[in-house]
């Protein structure tokens, strides 16, 4: 496992708690955040307005990562996210993310979904 894939693979385990803080430390300043197709979240102020979107929903999101792949700054992964609501029922939603880094930070992500799997459409 390269530093960047450990850099995503750290990063998503912050989601199985929802602690905002802690996901945010692991972007830059002006990260994009996309979720395809919904328009995408530009910085941090409104990645955190996001993310407290689904932290209401959601009391977190396991991820599993299948398989990973990583060229540079590129970091490809095949995912399980399992949501895991406030009444304890959890969904598995297959994804598939990219991320950019940038010194060590994510710089930009884009996940890709079926929106109707993951109770969005």
């Amino acid at each position: 496992m390269t530093d960047n894939e450990k850099i995503v693979a750290d990063f998503c385990q912050t989601w199985r708690t929802m602690n905002i803080d802690q996901m945010l430390g692991y972007m830059t300043d002006d990260a994009i955040y996309h979720n395809i197709p919904i328009e995408p979240l530009k910085g941090k102020v409104m990645i955190r307005k996001g993310v407290e979107g689904f932290a209401r929903m959601l009391e977190g999101i396991e991820i599993k990562i299948v398989n990973s792949a990583c060229a540079g700054n590129l970091v490809i992964n095949e995912r399980i996210d399992t949501m895991v609501t406030r009444d304890g029922k959890k969904t598995d939603v297959p994804v598939a993310g990219v991320f950019e880094l940038r010194n060590g930070k994510i710089c930009a992500w884009r996940d890709y979904f079926d929106m109707k799997m993951a109770g969005m459409g």
